[in-house]
């Protein structure tokens, strides 16, 4: 492929900051959306029965985009098995093997149920999505910055429905539910969240005590992780980072004046690389 033809399609589809790569990227986003939509169409049997044949060739029509969208990428970026064997990679992939996978494994009826569930499969490409949408990269990266100090959250989490559930397991009787430690945390659970499905509820005033005190706490509880998130997503807001992505690691949000690679020191210019 020709030096400068690859260029110009590396920053097309690796990159969303320029117009061409922005309006490439709105094309996939919307293709992702609508072939979802399909795949949610199909699973409805008056709909799926009565456009069979007009829902299996928007099928094809998408499949044949991600199909072509994949092999670009492959042949533009510098290491293909990197790029492969990667999250995006995989899901790239899946969101277009069943379609072939129906075409070649042989028709039985047996091996039609096969397909079809494999088939299911394309709503991995859900899961492109955040590819195309700069902000849920920033949402994805302050999670991952914030990760430890959620991991202490939820250990904290984790002992408290312990504690609590382990003490409504002594207070309350086995006939309202509370019949092991095990069901006396998923009901703390339950109730912490705020969630309460109602399948066990105590019955002394004590239990019932506690258990307001679940209620309130529970609110108090969706604020932390919150708070922690939002900081990290305010800290990379205000970072002047891109959508440039490395040709050699595939890793984004480098600054806008980077030459190199922050992660592996490589040039970010495919051309120079």
């Amino acid at each position: 492929m020709n030096a400068k033809l690859k260029l110009k399609l590396y920053e097309i589809v690796f990159e969303a900051d320029t117009p061409t790569g922005k309006t490439f990227d709105i094309f996939l986003l919307i293709a992702v959306l609508l072939s979802v939509i399909i795949v949610m169409l199909e699973s409805i049997e008056s709909i799926g029965s009565k456009y069979a044949s007009s829902l299996r060739i928007a099928e094809w029509f998408f499949t044949i985009i991600f199909t072509i969208e994949y092999i670009v990428r492959i042949l533009i970026i510098n290491r293909k098995q990197k790029y492969i064997f990667s999250f995006y990679g995989i899901i790239d992939l899946f969101a277009v093997i069943p379609t072939y996978i129906g075409v070649l494994v042989p028709g039985t009826s047996h091996s039609l149920i096969v397909i079809r569930s494999l088939r299911l499969f394309r709503i991995f490409r859900i899961f492109k999505l955040p590819r195309y949408i700069k902000e849920s990269q920033t949402l994805v990266k302050a999670l991952i910055a914030s990760k430890h100090k959620i991991g202490i959250f939820f250990f904290s989490v984790i002992m408290v429905v312990t504690i609590l559930g382990t003490i409504m397991y002594l207070i309350e009787d086995k006939e309202s539910g509370f019949t092991s430690i095990p069901q006396s945390i998923y009901w703390a659970i339950v109730t912490l969240t705020t969630v309460g499905y109602g399948d066990i509820a105590p019955a002394t005033d004590f239990g019932k005590f506690i258990s307001s005190f679940v209620m309130i706490l529970g609110y108090a509880i969706i604020a932390v992780p919150t708070g922690i998130i939002t900081s990290e997503v305010t800290k990379y807001n205000k970072d002047k980072i891109t959508t440039k992505v490395c040709p050699n690691c595939l890793k984004e949000g480098h600054e806008t004046d980077a030459e190199f690679c922050k992660f592996c020191g490589a040039k970010i210019n495919p051309e120079n690389s």
